[in-house]
């Protein structure tokens, strides 16, 4: 599930002008890996206290709204991770956090979408930590 987390990370922050240019030259894949490690962290945790997959994925279709617990939950980590990793100014920090809402709504849309193999509730589940996915697969969906 990284690999794909990644991809998205790199799609969404590349099509963002401002993100783009605020990153260090030679920094961007770093960066970008840094961001796709606290979402999918931020996503196993939250997955977990919102009553699995298919309850993460019923609030990630919000994930727009102000207030969004998953948001808020994995942009906090964000921005201070890639802030102290990288010496970035909370200008930009908080661009790439701001940009998360976005990120996550597309995720989750992959994820609901019967034609879109690259992500499903099946390959986020098998990535819980500690056998949890294999375990109460199909209590998450």
């Amino acid at each position: 599930m990284f690999d794909q987390i990644l991809d998205l990370v790199k799609q969404h922050l590349g099509n963002n002008p401002q993100i783009k240019s605020a990153i260090p030259a030679g920094q961007e894949d770093e960066v970008h890996k840094e961001v796709a490690n606290q979402i999918s962290t931020g996503l196993t945790q939250q997955a977990v206290t919102h009553g699995g997959v298919g309850g993460l994925l019923s609030k990630l279709q919000n994930a727009a709204s102000t207030g969004n617990p998953v948001t808020s939950a994995i942009e906090g980590g964000i921005a201070s991770s890639i802030g102290s990793k990288f010496g970035l100014p909370p200008a930009v920090t908080g661009a790439i956090a701001g940009a998360l809402p976005g990120l996550l709504q597309k995720f989750a849309h992959k994820a609901n979408d019967p034609n879109d193999p690259s992500i499903t509730v099946d390959s986020i589940t098998k990535s819980l930590p500690g056998g949890l996915g294999g375990a109460l697969g199909g209590f998450f969906k």
